[in-house]
Formats: C-alpha cells, sequence, structure tokens
C-alpha cells in the first residue's frame, strides 16, 4: 500500500486503502466517492474507457484540490487515486475519500473535489462505443477505429 494521498495507477483502486488513508481520531465522518465506467451514455453502448494522464502534473493540481479544499473546510483531510489505462464496465476509475469531524463537510468537500477534478486535472478519458465511435474529450470521433488495431475493444 502507497502512503501518497493523491496518486495515480494503472492498477485497480481498494475503496479501503484510499479511505484509511483519510482515518483519523479527531474525524466523526469519512465519505468516499467512488467513479465506476457505466456502460451506457446518451443512449449509446460503452465497451471500454481508456484514461490517459500527465503524470507529475495531475498529482500536483490534486495537490493543488487538497489546499483548496483546505482553505474552504480547515479540519479536513483528503485523498484521491485516479486509474489511468483501460477500464471495463463496472471498474473503478477513480476514489476519493473525505474526513471531517462532521458529515457536512465531508459530503460538500467530497463533492466539490470530483468537480475540480474534471475542470482542472490533466486526465482525459476516451470513451469506446459499441458502434464502434468513440468520444475523446468534447469530440465525436466518427470514424470507426480498427478491428484488432491498438484501439480496439475487447
Amino acid at each position: 500500500m502507497t502512503t501518497s494521498r493523491f496518486e495515480l495507477t494503472e492498477q485497480p483502486i481498494s475503496i479501503e486503502e484510499v479511505t484509511n488513508k483519510v482515518k483519523r481520531p479527531e474525524a466523526g465522518a469519512v465519505t468516499t466517492f467512488t467513479g465506476t465506467v457505466r456502460e451506457w451514455t446518451n443512449g449509446k453502448r460503452t465497451i471500454k474507457l481508456k484514461y490517459e494522464a500527465y503524470p507529475s502534473m495531475a498529482v500536483k493540481q490534486l495537490e493543488a484540490i487538497d489546499a483548496e479544499v483546505k482553505e474552504k473546510w480547515p479540519e479536513t483531510m483528503t485523498a484521491i487515486t485516479h486509474r489511468t489505462g483501460t477500464l471495463h464496465i463496472t471498474d473503478i476509475a477513480v476514489v476519493i475519500a473525505v474526513s471531517s469531524p462532521h458529515r457536512r463537510s465531508a459530503y460538500e468537500a467530497n463533492e466539490y473535489m470530483i468537480e475540480r477534478i474534471k475542470e482542472i486535472v490533466p486526465i482525459w478519458k476516451k470513451e469506446y462505443w459499441e458502434d464502434g465511435t468513440a468520444w475523446v474529450g468534447d469530440q465525436l470521433e466518427t470514424t470507426p477505429y480498427q478491428k484488432g488495431g491498438p484501439d480496439h475493444y475487447d
């Protein structure tokens, strides 16, 4: 188990390991957010996702989010693990854990963090759909990916 509270990994994420990073005697609440790969997006069946990141900058941005949270909710402690590489339906993509003496600040900080991750952390998602198209960021790739090629779904 790693001791870093902010990390990227290509390995499956343990919710318990991330949560344990923020447990402490003075915390009466620990909240976790677990983001998973869903099968359907806007009426299209997802086959897999591929996450890519700029690792050193991504970790720095995760740490910056932690600093923002500390300003808004000073008694909180946070941890974030985000997975990169190829993920399949129901795989865990991200786990965010927040501890606080009180549940309201833990809930609020957790929600704030997932929104900020999507806004500022250099992690890019490519979504592969059953019809052969893919979604990258805010752009639809209408040219089907090649069967057997590096982007072919399993």
